[in-house]
């Protein structure tokens, strides 16, 4: 039996690098991975196709490593990027969007991200480990834009 555990986050804050140097950035799948955390690997299968094997996770007394790809579009007319889960490619799967707005100075980015997580463990566990695989995530996520934030000052 496995466990699924949902999440939804959106985060929203502003660098002071032009708007062409971050979707750039955010554009390349690969260099923005590259500023991920926990990441074991990622590898390219097919046109803006990838696959994440993520490093297995402590969750209490049990562990547990997700493993996804995904479908990436960037427009760089509209500045965004976006992400569409492939089915059957690993135990999860991850959507979000990347929107990139030009201020007079700086660049604001919005990041959301939807995630259905499948972990090998007893839904019994729901309760207990639901919470401590979100704050995960979130914080993987967070870790995540401090990286990029640091990179596009």
């Amino acid at each position: 039996m496995a466990l699924k555990v949902s999440i939804d986050l959106s985060r929203k804050f502003i660098v002071s690098a032009d708007s062409d140097h971050v979707f750039a950035l955010l554009s390349d799948v690969e260099a923005s991975a590259a500023h991920f955390p926990k990441v074991h690997a990622i590898t390219k299968i097919g046109d803006n196709r990838f696959k994440w094997e993520m490093e297995k996770v402590n969750l209490g007394t049990h562990s547990a490593q997700t493993a996804y790809a995904c479908e990436y579009i960037a427009n760089s007319t509209d500045k965004t990027v976006e992400w569409f889960p492939i089915k059957g490619e690993g135990n999860s799967e991850v959507s979000g969007k990347w929107t990139i707005k030009e201020l007079s100075a700086g660049t604001e980015l919005s990041f959301v991200t939807k995630a259905v997580l499948t972990l090998p463990l007893p839904g019994l566990l729901k309760l207990a480990i639901s919470p401590m695989v979100k704050m995960e995530f979130a914080g993987m996520v967070d870790t995540y834009i401090t990286n990029i934030k640091t990179v596009l000052v």
